[in-house]
């Protein structure tokens, strides 16, 4: 990119290309990517002939909204999509989107169990019986969760 290049900079109507929101988000372009399937009602961007994409406002606030849904609170790519198609993406960028009970008590759920993780990664035992002891209680938390997850997935299904 030339210097006078950087120095310009875009209408808040330009389209961007995938590289310039991964910068604008401090996401990676595969991250992008992977959302636009997950979320093609939100984000569709422009596709040229050779495959680039440019995304449009709209694709890059729907790309905020879920950024803040699932990284920063906590929420699983399903549990963002169904807030977003309930609730849109301005409400989500205004604060003012609802999270129900059942989804923020996975989310948390989640964060928990991520942090377990890597607090298991990062204080690794010497010893082989402590480390099954701790691998044990990992899979106890696993199962746990997941029998949490069904349940919650049972009341939605009833």
């Amino acid at each position: 990119m030339t210097a006078l290049r950087a120095r310009i900079e875009k209408s808040a109507d330009a389209y961007r290309s995938i590289g310039e929101v991964a910068a604008e988000l401090g996401l990676e372009p595969h991250v992008l990517r992977y959302w636009e399937t997950r979320f093609p009602k939100q984000v569709s961007p422009v596709k040229r002939p050779d495959g680039r994409r440019f995304f449009r406002p709209q694709d890059l606030e729907a790309l905020r909204a879920i950024q803040i849904l699932v990284h920063e609170r906590g929420m699983t790519l399903k549990g963002a999509k169904a807030v977003l198609s309930e609730q849109g993406v301005a409400a989500v960028l205004g604060g003012k989107a609802a999270i129900t009970p059942g989804a923020a008590q996975a989310a948390s759920h989640a964060r928990a169990l991520q942090e377990t993780l890597a607090k298991a990664y990062t204080d690794v035992p010497a010893d082989a019986e402590a480390r099954r002891e701790r691998l044990t209680e990992t899979l106890s938390e696993l199962s746990d969760l997941k029998s949490r997850l069904d349940a919650l997935r049972a009341r939605r299904a009833g």
